[in-house]
């Protein structure tokens, strides 16, 4: 956290998982978050994708570097149980010494109903019901949940040693729906590639609209922002609009990116000297965000990310 008040953290995707000469994912998880911490940034996010487990993964980083805070952004609800989850998630707080966020999705559902041959439920339905169910799990209560689109039936303590405080949740959100869910039964919200118009006018004010009338605290507001530190910011786009292009296929993530004025979701990437990159990533906290997380920073070689990583702990 900086002297501002304001968080700023790395977030790790797949491609550092999948990088050329990687022998152990889980040792080259470690390695960066040594960097990490070395550089003074104090947060490390990772994604589910169809390789390791984000949870997991989370819990041994934070347990293998005790100056970095660990959380998952995201790992899509469907169709990991309420009660896996749960598990996976008080496990990784008792592993890291409450140093866990949970960060949840819907998901996209062009992408995981023909991965695991499931349809999928109805899906502001499902994500109320979901977190409902959720939130008493995590607490380490037995409480019985039975909804439309889920049921969970706790046999046997749900009570994890070690599991505290309790574990923050944050969901994946940028419509207003899926936002008044979250602002209600939540701590946050997690948005990708909502850049800081989206921010301003479409989902802060929504989800701390529904956090207040729900009595709720203040929101926590992470936004997932692709920034490089670089001398080549061309060469940057290119790399960085080959990993992007994938969202461009995804009617949520057009909405925002339309939002925002802009053509693409690599449009969004900050690149260039640390002027640049600082300037754009205040206009994310003058937008509402309590929190940045810097994305893709892992597809560039160290110089970079050193620098990346550096503005970030100085920002």
């Amino acid at each position: 956290m900086n002297a501002a008040g304001k968080r700023l953290g790395v977030f790790l995707g797949g491609t550092f998982a999948q990088g050329q000469g990687v022998t152990n994912v889980v040792d080259r998880a470690v390695e960066l978050a040594h960097e990490v911490a070395d550089a003074g940034v104090r947060t490390v996010w990772f994604g589910q994708a169809s390789d390791y487990d984000a949870p997991q993964l989370a819990a041994l980083v934070g347990r293998a570097e005790p100056r970095v805070h660990v959380g998952t952004a995201i790992v899509p609800m469907y169709p990991r149980h309420p009660l896996l989850l749960a598990s996976a998630a008080k496990t990784a707080q008792a592993s890291t010494a409450g140093r866990f966020r949970l960060g949840v999705g819907l998901g996209a559902r062009t992408v995981l109903e023909p991965q695991f041959g499931l349809a999928y439920p109805p899906q502001i339905q499902h994500l109320r019901e979901y977190l409902t169910a959720l939130r008493p799990l995590l607490d380490g209560e037995d409480t019985a949940f039975e909804g439309e689109t889920l049921a969970s039936r706790p046999v046997g303590s749900t009570a994890v040693a070690g599991a505290s405080p309790a574990i923050p949740v944050l969901v994946a959100a940028m419509g207003p729906r899926a936002l008044t869910a979250a602002g209600e039964l939540a701590e946050g919200t997690i948005p990708f590639l909502a850049g800081p118009r989206t921010l301003a006018e479409r989902i802060v004010p929504v989800i701390t609209e529904a956090a207040a009338t729900a009595g709720r605290p203040a929101p926590q507001i992470v936004a997932g922002v692709p920034a490089v530190v670089t001398d080549d910011a061309e060469a940057a786009r290119e790399r960085v609009s080959a990993a992007l292009g994938f969202y461009d296929s995804i009617p949520s993530y057009r909405k925002v990116i339309a939002t925002e004025g802009l053509s693409s979701a690599a449009d969004l990437l900050i690149a260039g000297d640390e002027d640049t990159v600082a300037a754009g990533l205040r206009r994310y906290f003058d937008a509402g965000a309590t929190e940045i997380m810097i994305t893709h920073t892992d597809l560039f070689g160290p110089e970079d990310r050193a620098r990346t990583w550096s503005l970030a702990q100085r920002l």
